[in-house]
């Protein structure tokens, strides 16, 4: 599993947050990439991004993601897009979120590109 351009991020998160893999999903992000993880609150990194990946992973979750746009100068690629999620949440009620993300990911020594910037909430801010 390898993004070989910037979009194909999108489509790995998809797959890997759809499928619960929280290991996987983690190999999307550089190790000091920044996740916004709700509305309003300061990006985290490290264990934080990660506790607030498998926060969303409990409501076990299958995520479409658009991309609306890639901006691309160099090994950085700025990203929009446009998500849709759907769950389960600890009531056994059914969600549903969507909002439109805007994402840095770039480009690594082996060619792959990842995350660096993750800001899926732009449509609240």
């Amino acid at each position: 599993m390898a993004a070989r351009k910037p979009e194909d991020c999108h489509r790995l998160f998809a797959e890997t947050f759809s499928a619960g893999d929280l290991d996987a999903l983690m190999a999307l992000y550089e190790p000091r990439a920044h996740l916004v993880p709700q509305p309003g609150q300061p990006a985290v990194s490290g264990p934080a991004a990660r506790e607030a990946l498998q926060r969303f992973l409990a409501l076990k979750p299958s995520i479409r993601i658009d991309t609306l746009s890639v901006v691309q100068a160099n090994d950085i690629a700025l990203l929009r897009s446009k998500w849709t999620l759907t769950g389960t949440g600890p009531d056994g009620k059914s969600i549903t979120m969507a909002n439109r993300g805007t994402e840095v990911v770039r480009r690594q020594a082996d060619g792959m590109w990842r995350f660096v910037i993750d800001q899926p909430f732009c449509a609240d801010e």
